[in-house]
């Protein structure tokens, strides 16, 4: 989640939002330091903080707060045993922060900020709000939160792992809805007219190309690359550059394993080396999800992407 796009667009909306960020672990807890939830005073919210009592309990909080509608910055201790009976063992802070529309100017600048890549901040937690400066020195690397006493080090991040998507298909729609949630970034890519869907998730940048095959070279080296059109030349002329490009730790090809037998002869006769082609992906997904309904399958290569590839 975008944290600063997600806030500013609460307020814009509502008029003010609370930001609950989880500030500190310590032993086993259901979230890391820096989880977040972007709670609104309708009582939506966006963001999870770990579900359980403790995420029970800071909604409470973040409520009550925005119902007295003050700008408040609260810090909260929770021993998630003796104080909700939760069994993880650990201890959280809690940072609860309403912000109002008064700081919609500063809260759009972190959002502008945050979209252009990660990016850090330094604060002072104060009774009414944190006060952030944007730290151009911070490295991105290092704990998302750091507290000590009033002072809060902040690094804003949207972790997400690149996934090239060929084929807009019944199942390429369905793991396009699939990794919506999930923390990937998808390039989605079909050469029809009418292929893609009018609207797509925020995640998914649909690229209709006339030449598949050659968009691979565009895609970074961390992609997953992942490959089901509507035609198999097409697929086999997709895989065939995805593994002579001998930069991608995963390639995947939707397919039986005839398929598979059948694509390997080719491809070994192209010339692509026999250690890319085992590496090869096919049939894709989880092979204990025997479903072939396209949501099933979906499901399988979202988890499959999530295990092989995801941050």
């Amino acid at each position: 989640m975008r944290v600063w796009s997600a806030v500013a667009e609460t307020v814009s909306r509502h008029g003010r939002c609370a930001l609950v960020t989880v500030a500190s672990v310590r032993g086993s807890a259901p979230r890391e330091a820096g989880a977040r939830m972007v709670v609104g005073p309708d009582g939506g919210f966006r963001g999870t903080i770990g579900g359980g009592e403790l995420e029970w309990r800071a909604l409470g909080a973040a409520r009550e707060a925005l119902a007295r509608n003050m700008p408040a910055a609260t810090v909260s201790r929770f021993a998630l045993g003796p104080d909700l009976g939760q069994c993880c063992g650990g201890s959280v802070r809690v940072i609860n922060e309403v912000i109002g529309r008064d700081r919609l100017g500063a809260t759009r600048a972190l959002a502008a900020r945050e979209a252009a890549g990660p990016f850090g901040t330094r604060g002072r937690i104060g009774q009414r709000s944190i006060e952030r400066t944007i730290d151009d020195d911070l490295p991105p690397e290092g704990p998302a939160v750091e507290i000590e006493g009033d002072r809060v080090v902040e690094r804003f991040r949207d972790l997400r792992h690149p996934v090239w998507l060929f084929g807009a298909g019944h199942v390429g729609r369905a793991l396009m809805l699939a990794l919506a949630p999930l923390p990937f970034d998808v390039t989605w890519i079909d050469e029809r007219d009418g292929a893609f869907p009018a609207a797509v998730p925020a995640n998914v940048h649909p690229i209709r190309s006339a030449d598949a095959a050659a968009e691979v070279a565009r895609a970074p080296s961390d992609a997953g690359i992942v490959v089901m059109t509507h035609h198999h030349p097409l697929d086999l002329a997709i895989v065939h550059a995805a593994l002579a490009a001998e930069r991608f730790d995963y390639v995947g090809l939707i397919g039986s394993a005839s398929k598979r037998a059948r694509f390997a002869r080719l491809l070994r006769d192209a010339g692509v080396p026999a250690s890319r082609i085992e590496g090869l992906v096919c049939p894709v997904g989880m092979p204990s999800i025997r479903s072939k309904h396209p949501a099933a399958i979906a499901t399988g290569i979202a988890a499959q992407l999530l295990e092989r590839t995801g941050p």
